[in-house]
């Protein structure tokens, strides 16, 4: 009895060996229709980004230029007030030339011809004058645009003549009848003035190149060579003197400007 359960064991812990290798074997067995699907279908692509080099990618956007040329006009003020007042008649030339972001050359030549139709007396003058200096841009342009509101300073020259017309004596006693004007015709040549004048402005471009602005000047004498029995009421370029050295002015242009290079903007670094 005792060999009889001792071969049953034997025989039991073998038939166990046997299923657990058998498992085994079947677990580990690779699925034959699987692996023919997964042969069949290719492996999905994988996505490929690439970078620019960061030269590239700055050349890509295009930078600002700033252009650079001479600017000419003429003073229309001048112009049309000299259809309606028959007593004037002038016409001035102005310019600029930019120079760099900020500064322009500028520069003013005339001529003029002025009667002064006074309670006193009658004059005319006449003569040639030529302004030049600086302006300064102070507006910050967008993109293309082209604007300017400037201050800037010009140093004047005038060479005139100045013509008495005629003349009224003064009545210290208005009891009697007003003394009638005398006709003089008397001529005064080679005069000459010049003066220094703080100018600010504005120009605005309406069309491709086309600009129109306008400028207040404050004008002070510096020389002033007038006759010995006469005074200068009105200088050429400068205007009116009222009976001082200071005097102001006042202009409206249209004006093309000419370019002449192009220059890239250079951005400026902020603190």
């Amino acid at each position: 009895m005792k060999h009889i359960l001792k071969y049953s064991f034997s025989f039991c812990l073998l038939l166990s060996l046997f299923l657990a290798k058998a498992q085994e074997t079947t677990s580990t067995k690779p699925n034959p229709k699987t692996t023919q699907i997964e042969e069949i279908l290719p492996e999905p692509p994988k996505k490929v980004i690439k970078k620019l080099p960061e030269e590239k990618v700055l050349d890509s956007i295009a930078p600002k230029t700033n252009r650079y040329g001479l600017r000419v006009g003429v003073d229309l003020y001048k112009l049309t007030r000299a259809l309606y007042d028959s007593n004037y008649k002038v016409i001035e030339l102005v310019g600029d030339y930019r120079l760099t972001k900020k500064y322009y050359l500028a520069a003013e030549i005339g001529n003029e011809n002025k009667t002064t139709d006074d309670d006193r007396l009658n004059s005319t003058a006449k003569g040639t004058y030529i302004k030049a200096g600086f302006d300064y841009n102070a507006y910050e342009n967008w993109l293309d645009m082209e604007n300017i509101i400037s201050v800037g300073m010009r140093y004047g020259a005038s060479t005139f003549s100045q013509e008495l017309n005629s003349y009224k004596i003064y009545n210290a006693n208005p009891y009697w009848d007003e003394v009638p004007s005398i006709t003089s015709g008397e001529k005064y040549n080679g005069l000459s003035a010049s003066w220094i004048e703080v100018v600010t402005g504005v120009k605005a471009k309406v069309f491709n190149n086309v600009f129109i602005g306008f400028s207040l000047q404050l004008k002070m004498l510096i020389t002033n060579k007038q006759p010995d029995n006469f005074e200068n009421l009105y200088i050429p370029g400068f205007n009116r003197t009222y009976n001082g050295d200071f005097g102001v002015g006042f202009n409206y242009t249209v004006s093309y400007f000419i370019p002449i290079y192009k220059k890239k903007a250079v951005a400026e670094k902020k603190k």
